[in-house]
């Protein structure tokens, strides 16, 4: 697996590692934690390697005996990240190209990619106001993704799928919808929220003018859905994994403020980035082809969430990385 240390990538190591799987690890850890695989080290369960699959060789020697590649390892970041920084989210197209390449030379069997809702057309999703689902054939041309990390998994998308068909190579693409849950971290809008209201952020801060709409997906959720298609689909197919549920983002907001019981007056930053302001996948697809629906509802997950990181974080080593953290890897 390509990513492993990360948030996903991380909990899908648990997933596949209940399921009897042998996993191996390839991560540089600029986002990656190794304390997320930390325990599978310690009882040897997988094998791991730091290095960037961008530097020579790092990549064909990882490929050696590999039956399915899960492929996680991304320049990424949240909003404030993919809206501020287009060069390191541009090194995906040579990152992915380098992974399904030298996959098909050694003969792996199935690459599955997490894709995101950000290869979706931006002229979609800028009306808050229309009750809008994002169905997979929405990809289309005129394309119009979500910047350079938009672009670059759309391409991923369309390589697997020409790859499938000149190299007989088993693919399928998973379109994440904002992910969060335990070992999330701060770039991104919900762990974002909840660290302001963990270190007692007042005025707490809500990028944008509150109404953007997301569709947040707890990464259980997310990791059964990966697993799924990799068992269900082989022809590089591209299917949502994402809620239905339409939350406004100032909501999620007083959610973190009434659960943690932080009292402050909420600011609304349009001055920051925000990204699309209607973004929910449709995952009908997912129900027919795979079986999959979520299961976690989203003021549930964020209990659980909320409560992984009050037990995992001090309040000081926050205050000293948010700042950073909200525009950063």
């Amino acid at each position: 697996m390509t990513g492993g240390a990360s948030f996903i990538g991380s909990h899908l190591v648990d997933a596949l590692l209940a399921r009897g799987a042998h996993v191996h690890v390839v991560d540089d850890l600029t986002s990656g934690r190794l304390e997320n695989i930390e325990a599978h080290l310690k009882n040897r369960r997988i094998t791991f390697v730091e290095a960037d699959l961008r530097e020579p060789g790092v990549t064909r020697a990882a490929m050696k005996g590999i039956q399915v590649v899960f492929h996680l390892a991304a320049d990424h970041g949240g909003r404030g990240y993919v809206d501020l920084h287009q060069a390191g989210p541009a090194s995906n197209l040579f990152l992915d190209g380098l992974v399904f390449w030298e996959a098909v030379k050694a003969g792996v069997e199935k690459v599955v990619y997490a894709s995101s809702g950000c290869v979706y057309p931006n002229y979609m999703q800028t009306d808050p106001q229309k009750e809008i689902y994002l169905v997979e054939d929405d990809v289309k041309p005129p394309h119009d993704a979500d910047n350079m990390y938009g672009w670059a998994k759309l391409m991923a998308e369309l390589t697997l799928q020409a790859y499938h068909r000149e190299h007989k190579l088993g693919a399928a693409s998973l379109r994440y919808f904002t992910v969060y849950g335990p070992r999330g971290v701060e770039n991104h809008a919900v762990i974002a929220m909840i660290a302001r209201a963990f270190i007692g952020q007042n005025p707490f801060d809500v990028w944008g003018n509150g109404m953007q709409i997301r569709n947040w997906t707890y990464v259980d959720d997310i990791v059964s859905g990966t697993i799924l298609a990799a068992e269900k689909i082989n022809d590089g197919t591209a299917v949502n994994l994402g809620t239905m549920e339409r939350v406004r983002v100032i909501d999620a907001a007083r959610m973190v403020l009434e659960f943690s019981g932080h009292k402050a007056e909420i600011r609304l930053r349009p001055d920051m980035p925000t990204g699309p302001v209607n973004r929910v996948a449709d995952n009908k697809l997912a129900k027919k082809l795979l079986g999959w629906e979520p299961k976690m509802a989203f003021r549930d997950g964020l209990r659980k969430t909320m409560d992984w990181y009050a037990a995992t974080h001090q309040q000081e080593k926050v205050r000293g990385v948010l700042e950073k953290m909200l525009t950063a890897r």
